[in-house]
């Protein structure tokens, strides 16, 4: 996925919130007919701090759980996450050219849930953080272009997501 493309999310999954009906009042408060998101899931958030930009993440993190990365690598309540490297992705995926090559990784959460990641820069930014724990009623999310993505990792810009911020 890539910015600019068009997604359709279903907004039924996690119930509804005021977040879920754009350009409409503030109807209820709280999140009605919700399920919470399971690890791994890739979900729709209005952002807590404008309430207004829609992201695209993946959920890593639930109520409760601690959260680092250690060099370039996830840790979830002080156990590294399962990580194989597999085959590089070629193209644009960090500002460079369309032949640059990319490190991928496959990442396996305690649930399962597997996908894969990149990672274009050796001891990027948010490779190294202090410990995040999750609030209650709040999640992580994590983008898996990990050293292109504005997520749960920039606590100024991001942070915490509240679970009625989920839109699909």
């Amino acid at each position: 996925m890539f910015v600019g493309d068009s997604i359709f999310v279903s907004k039924y999954a996690y119930g509804y919130s005021r977040h879920s009906f754009p350009a409409a009042p503030p109807l209820f408060a709280g999140r009605i007919f919700g399920a919470d998101p399971a690890r791994g899931e890739v979900v729709a958030f209005r952002s807590p701090k404008d309430g207004m930009t829609d992201y695209v993440k993946r959920v890593v993190g639930l109520p409760g759980d601690r959260i680092q990365m250690k060099q370039g690598r996830l840790y979830l309540n002080d156990v590294a996450v399962k990580r194989e490297r597999v085959e590089d992705f070629v193209g644009d995926a960090c500002g460079t050219d369309a032949s640059a090559k990319v490190k991928r990784w496959r990442e396996t959460l305690p649930n399962g849930a597997t996908y894969e990641t990149l990672d274009c820069i050796e001891r990027g930014f948010y490779d190294d953080t202090n410990v995040y724990t999750v609030p209650s009623g709040h999640f992580f999310m994590l983008g898996d272009n990990r050293d292109n993505s504005t997520d749960s990792r920039v606590l100024s810009a991001i942070g915490f997501i509240p679970y009625e911020n989920l839109i699909g």
